[in-house]
C-alpha cells in the first residue's frame, strides 16, 4: 500500500511539475505545417530535412526532392489553406489527415505517414493526394 501512494505521489509531483510527454501526433502536425511553411518560403533544404530515410533514399538530392513536390503535389506546394483533419497511431506510425483548399480552389486531403526515428523523432515517409468533394455553400 505505501508502494501504491508513493508512485502516486511521484506521479503527481511529476505532473504538478509541468512534465510533460511527446505525443506523436503533436509532433507529427508540427512536422507536416513547418514543412509546408518550408515550402510557402521556397526552402528546399528545410522542406527536405523533414523527409524519411526512404524519401532520401528516392530523391537523394534536395533540389530533385522539392521539384517533384512542385510537379507532384503542387496543392501542398502552395495550399490556399489547410486544416489538420483525422489522425491515427498505426503502431508507432502517425496517419494524418490534412484537409487543403487547392490552389486550384479545390478541395484535397492529404494522407501523411510519418514514421518514428531512431531519435525519437518523426519524419515524412510518403503522402497521398485525393480530391475531396465539396461541402455544401455556405
Amino acid at each position: 500500500m505505501t508502494r501504491v501512494v508513493s508512485v502516486a505521489l511521484c506521479l503527481q509531483l511529476a505532473l504538478g511539475a509541468g512534465l510533460t510527454f511527446a505525443d506523436p501526433v503533436d509532433s507529427a502536425q508540427s512536422i507536416i505545417r513547418a514543412q509546408i511553411r518550408a515550402f510557402l518560403e521556397d526552402d528546399a533544404e528545410t522542406a527536405y530535412s523533414f523527409a524519411s530515410p526512404e524519401i532520401r533514399e528516392k530523391f537523394p538530392d534536395k533540389l530533385v526532392f522539392f521539384e517533384m513536390v512542385k510537379q507532384s503535389y503542387q496543392h501542398l506546394y502552395r495550399p490556399g489553406n489547410f486544416a489538420f483533419g483525422r489522425s491515427k497511431l498505426v503502431g508507432k506510425e502517425v496517419i494524418q489527415e490534412v484537409l487543403i483548399v487547392g490552389s486550384d480552389g479545390k478541395d484535397w486531403t492529404a494522407i501523411y505517414e510519418l514514421v518514428p526515428q531512431a531519435d525519437g523523432s518523426y519524419k515524412i515517409n510518403g503522402v497521398v493526394m485525393v480530391q475531396t468533394a465539396p461541402g455544401p455553400a455556405l
